[in-house]
């Protein structure tokens, strides 16, 4: 099985996780206070969707600001996100913090045997390399549910992102815009974008963009909207339209539990079927040895 192939099946495992994920008890609002949490990648998206849910009472940090920034955990519970659970800067940051709680897959891994407590990941896998779809889904929900209380919607949205997305049209050069509680899935779009693809992908918050990233766009470039209709986003596509760039607006759900759920795996699958479009047999960051060698040996 190549890794795209494996990408396509772990999408396809997360209408049945969807059933069977169990949700964490909320922490107290007082303990919220004096809580981070941290990850980087995938894992930072999910920090910072707890961050959001939690109604910004709990802070997402990049985990090497809090390493070059030691007082800042000093009276801290830090919540650290790595489904490898070897990601070297966590790993220095939970040395030093008043309390440590690993959110990982391996309950052997250098991060939880330096952490107070494990919250050990199940996802189902392949167990082959591949771009993070399920891993990413269980991290999500596990953080956004230490924070909030939420019931996970049916299998129907999972249904309904698929669908959705097989009527995408993509241009090569991509904005995607998200708000409070999608932007950090706009965020996870651009890293599937970047990690199957190696596409010149862009994320950012709808507001900023018609401030910033507006001025380098281009015609026949394609602006990806994950937030649901409303007279703002409206406006922004129909202007958008007007000088030629190709605009994507899915349905999105109107609540916030749906709207990161449907916008994770609609994310997850325009990016596959692009791949499949392409006759693409490996993820991009599989057969770029020399960048992924980098990585490696910065996160590792």
């Amino acid at each position: 099985m190549n890794s795209i192939e494996s990408f396509e099946k772990d999408i396809e495992l997360q209408s049945s996780f969807l059933k069977l994920f169990k949700t964490q008890k909320p922490l107290s609002q007082s303990h919220q206070k004096n809580t981070y949490f941290s990850g980087s990648g995938d894992s930072m998206v999910s920090s910072l969707l707890a961050e959001s849910f939690s109604g910004g009472i709990v802070k997402a940090m990049d985990p090497l600001d809090l390493y070059n920034n030691k007082k800042l955990v000093k009276s801290k519970h830090v919540y650290f996100v790595s489904v490898s659970g070897n990601t070297i800067s966590n790993i220095k940051v939970a040395k030093n913090v008043k309390k440590s709680t690993a959110i990982t897959s391996n309950p052997n891994s250098r991060l939880a045997n330096v952490s107070d407590e494990i919250i050990q990941l199940n996802f189902p896998s392949t167990g082959l390399f591949t771009a993070g779809s399920i891993t990413f889904l269980e991290t999500a929900l596990t953080c956004i549910s230490l924070v909030k209380k939420i019931i996970i919607p049916n299998e129907s949205i999972f249904q309904k992102a698929k669908f959705d997305a097989k009527k995408v049209k993509l241009s090569k050069r991509i904005f995607v815009l998200g708000n409070m509680f999608t932007y950090p899935i706009a965020m996870y779009c651009a890293a599937k974008f970047y990690e199957v693809l190696g596409y010149d992908v862009h994320y950012c918050r709808i507001e900023q963009f018609s401030h910033m990233e507006l001025f380098s766009a281009k015609k026949g470039d394609t602006a990806i909207i994950l937030e649901n209709n409303n007279h703002h986003n409206n406006q922004l596509g129909k202007h958008l339209k007007k000088i030629g760039m190709n605009v994507v607006h899915p349905n999105v759900p109107l609540k916030k539990l749906d709207q990161i759920i449907f916008c994770a795996i609609f994310s997850q699958m325009i990016v596959l079927y692009e791949a499949k479009k392409k006759n693409l047999k490996e993820c991009h960051f599989v057969i770029a040895k020399n960048i992924r060698n980098v990585s490696d040996q910065m996160i590792y």
